[in-house]
């Protein structure tokens, strides 16, 4: 719901689906100016240009539908799809599809052109899931109105979906069960709900080049801390005079760089092992560059600049392994 830069495409089994599953969040986009694309399946029913279809689609400002042909087989369907994703540049794939050719043609598209895919789903049928709420409050009525566009498959009364029962009773004493898909009366609400799907190939690393990757990483963390402990020591001493105040610039420069890189690596990787190498090579590489040499020079002489350099860092690497994991902020949608 990030606005006009998105561009998505709504995929459907037949003509209505659209409206009554994902009505709300397609007029949405379009009030935020993104761009959306509706695909149905093929359906002897309804052609592209059927009016119930086209006031439903003017309903919710929908510019750009298509019915695709009927497919010899699921990878001549995922192709289509895969045409029309890279045709408009899709930013995400929504399915609202009980069809498991075309839902599966439609991910496996989505897949292959790196596109988020986004799963209309009931919270009754998806319990223990995360869903994405999208608030279409302010689109309840456009939804209606689309959906109304349908009379020969529901009935709209008040914030009421009634389907129209195809099945007529053989004993009028007795009333008719509803057809299979046939969906029981359903109330409008101010939301709808969607389910994220993983990628369907997600790259699968390996225990050895998982390990291997650690090693490397925990190598370079430690390389870094050694580079950073070196070239602080040499800096630290340096000082600017301005006017009457002596400005220890070089320990200013060192303690700030030693504490961005603690810092950053436990902000960005979130990983304590790592942070802990690169501190154990900045504060090893401290302690032994302070001890006095074969030639009797010393490069963190006494003082209070060298005892701060040796103990600013220290005091930064203690608080941020120490510090807890921040949980990350929840998403909107």
């Amino acid at each position: 719901m990030s606005g006009s830069a998105e561009r998505i495409v709504f995929v459907h089994d037949r003509p209505g689906q659209e409206s009554l599953l994902t009505g709300g969040t397609i007029a949405r986009l379009r009030s935020d100016g993104a761009q959306v694309v509706v695909l149905f399946g093929a359906d002897p029913a309804h052609t592209a240009e059927s009016r119930e279809l086209r006031t439903a689609m003017r309903e919710l400002d929908v510019s750009d539908w298509r019915i695709l042909p009927a497919a010899s087989g699921a990878q001549s369907l995922a192709e289509a799809v895969g045409d029309v994703l890279d045709y408009v540049q899709a930013t995400a794939v929504v399915i609202g599809t009980d069809d498991d050719n075309l839902r599966a043609a439609a991910v496996g598209a989505a897949d292959s052109y790196h596109v988020p895919v986004f799963e209309h789903r009931r919270v009754t049928d998806a319990v223990g899931q995360l869903l994405i709420a999208i608030d279409v409050s302010a689109q309840v009525d456009q939804k209606l109105r689309a959906i109304a566009a349908y009379p020969d498959r529901w009935r709209v009364t008040d914030h009421t979906v009634r389907p129209i029962d195809p099945i007529d009773p053989i004993d009028p004493a007795e009333p008719a069960l509803p057809a299979a898909g046939v969906q029981l009366p359903v109330a409008i609400g101010g939301t709808e709900t969607f389910l994220r799907l993983p990628p369907a190939h997600a790259p699968t690393v390996t225990a050895p080049a998982g390990l291997f990757s650690r090693v490397l990483a925990v190598v370079f963390a430690l390389g870094t801390g050694v580079a950073f402990g070196l070239l602080g020591t040499i800096a630290h001493q340096a000082t600017v005079r301005l006017g009457p105040v002596t400005v220890p610039i070089g320990l200013i420069l060192a303690l700030a760089g030693a504490t961005a890189l603690l810092a950053g690596l436990r902000l960005v990787l979130g990983d304590r092992t790592i942070v802990f190498f690169c501190a154990l090579g900045l504060l090893g590489t401290i302690f032994i560059l302070s001890l006095r040499s074969a030639g009797g020079s010393v490069l963190v002489p006494q003082g209070l600049p060298g005892m701060v350099w040796t103990l600013g860092p220290t005091l930064v690497a203690t608080i941020v392994l120490a510090w807890p994991r921040i949980p990350a902020r929840p998403g909107t949608a």
